[in-house]
């Protein structure tokens, strides 16, 4: 059973930063994309990054130039650096994985930036 376990969030001043940790388990096959999505209240889900075990990636417009993701293959663990946070960064960010053509979701972990 593939579990994916967030940690990491938390509240922070605007202008902060904070790391987000992903762990992933479960799977005999590798995960070839993980990646980050948050929802804020009463908008969709929404793209924030992602990487390929390739190591291309993919960032959602809003963040570009702010957030890093990095991987490890070996750990099969992702990374969001935040930098520069803004209170419109305020969301459940959810990781996710795919693996042998399966999406996987986390619970979610909760950031909050005040401004």
């Amino acid at each position: 059973q593939v579990q994916l376990v967030e940690s990491g969030g938390g509240l922070v001043q605007a202008g902060g930063s904070l790391r987000l940790s992903c762990a992933a388990s479960g799977s005999s096959a590798s995960f070839s994309v993980m990646g980050w999505y948050r929802q804020a209240p009463g908008k969709q889900r929404e793209l924030v990054a992602v990487i390929r075990s390739g190591g291309s990636r993919d960032y959602g417009d809003s963040v570009k130039g702010r957030f890093t993701i990095s991987r490890d293959n070996a750990k099969n663990t992702v990374y969001l650096q935040m930098n520069s946070l803004k209170p419109e960064d305020t969301a459940v960010y959810y990781c996710a994985a795919l693996s042998n053509g399966s999406g996987y979701w986390g619970q979610g972990t909760q950031v909050t930036v005040s401004s």
